[in-house]
């Protein structure tokens, strides 16, 4: 895919995901074989006050192409917010969040709100286009709601803007991120826009992945919740869509020592207790699917020190297979 002036040779992108996509998650993601990742979203209202919590998740992937997500609605704020992102990350591109559904976020007007002015949408985007160097991407949804279907439109305004790609996710609004994703809409977008597009929604495998691209055209997949506890997916789309035979999942040991190794580089990003907070759901994820792990679960989930992660971690791999 052409993105800009990159030129980005994989086929995988890891959605950003608050609480989810930190430094150390996504550096993992991309030794493993993402293709781009994108930080958790920043509100530009936040970057404009210099916020350092907010200054603080736009720490740029150790490896790969890697993007700044805002949100807002406000395009003056918006340039300049774009302009601190770049200036405090150094990353190689700006992503504009027009998808997240949560109140807290649309009741703002920001998100997928933007959805509902189409108008304002693309003035946001030309002016954080006029405000930064590098290429802007947008991610945004299928629409509101069911009667409100408009992502097709708006992907021609936000073209017209001035946006370099965008990533459709296949739900409504409405829906949040229950139902099935509409690959259909993805293609409709693909057939009615110029820029990269970036198919978003129910790839949890390589073989959706398969699926996903032969449906919607688009040659970038962007994977979301298929990647919690499983950073080993993106090698296995990337493998998937060349046409190779897809490795299995490593065995559990293996994937212990990956965990671990993103704790690490928590607890360099962040400090010992953030890291071990944020341990407890990450390394329950890790034990999805795993046999007679409760045990572990439940011991996971009141981890406050390294040495007490240290010690877990060598305990399942101990006795999880």
């Amino acid at each position: 895919m052409q993105f800009g002036p990159y030129t980005v040779s994989g086929h995988t992108v890891l959605a950003p995901m608050a609480g989810v996509t930190d430094y150390a998650y996504r550096t993992i993601c991309a030794k493993l074989g993402a293709a781009v990742t994108v930080t958790e979203m920043v509100s530009s209202r936040a970057l404009v006050y210099r916020d350092k919590k907010s200054i603080g998740l736009l720490r740029k992937t150790a490896t790969g192409l890697c993007g700044a997500q805002i949100f807002g609605n406000d395009p003056q704020i918006m340039a300049e917010a774009a302009a601190l992102a770049l200036e405090y990350s150094g990353c190689d591109f700006i992503d504009i969040n027009m998808g997240c559904p949560m109140p807290k976020i649309v009741n703002n007007g920001d998100g997928s709100a933007l959805m509902k002015d189409p108008d304002l949408a693309g003035r946001v985007v030309q002016a954080v286009k006029q405000a930064v160097k590098v290429p802007v991407s947008v991610k945004t949804r299928k629409g509101w709601d069911r009667g409100s279907v408009n992502v097709v439109e708006l992907a021609q305004v936000l073209e017209q803007a001035g946006a370099d790609a965008i990533a459709v996710h296949g739900r409504t609004k409405s829906m949040l991120y229950s139902g099935v994703a509409d690959w259909d809409i993805i293609w409709q977008v693909r057939q009615a826009v110029s820029i990269p597009v970036i198919a978003n929604g129910d790839v949890f495998d390589a073989r959706a992945a398969v699926r996903c691209v032969a449906r919607t055209g688009c040659s970038m997949v962007m994977v979301g919740r298929g990647a919690f506890g499983n950073p080993f997916v993106f090698s296995q789309i990337e493998q998937a869509l060349a046409g190779e035979e897809v490795s299995a999942l490593p065995p559990l040991q293996e994937r212990l020592e990956v965990a671990w190794e993103q704790f690490l580089q928590m607890v360099e990003d962040k400090g010992e207790h953030i890291a071990c907070l944020q341990a407890r759901k990450q390394l329950a994820w890790y034990l999805r699917g795993v046999a007679y792990s409760g045990y572990y679960k439940e011991q996971i989930s009141h981890l406050s020190t390294q040495e007490e992660v240290c010690a877990v971690v060598q305990a399942m791999k101990r006795d999880l297979r």
